[in-house]
């Protein structure tokens, strides 16, 4: 049986987790991307109105569009597995 001092820290694991993903996905983001960091946060916070009446678009190309959502795919599988490792 394990010691208290011995048993993992679920919170501390979780926030680790949680932490690194949105890390790994900026990262990976930049890299396909070819974008410096300060352009990723950028990207992630303009909008570019067409008129007054509509809300604007993104201002992300479709290629740009579609690797994000190839990225949010292939982390999301590694995600959950992480999840469990982290939680038994």
């Amino acid at each position: 049986m394990k010691k208290e001092k011995d048993k993992p820290n679920t919170l501390f694991n979780l926030h680790e987790v949680y932490s690194k993903m949105a890390s790994i996905f900026r990262e990976k983001v930049c890299e396909d991307c070819n974008w410096s960091q300060p352009t990723f946060y950028r990207k992630m916070r303009t909008k570019v109105p067409i008129n007054r009446r509509e809300k604007g678009r993104d201002y992300l190309s479709l290629a740009e569009e579609r690797r994000i959502i190839e990225i949010k795919d292939e982390m999301n599988d590694t995600f959950v597995k992480t999840l469990d490792r982290c939680c038994r």
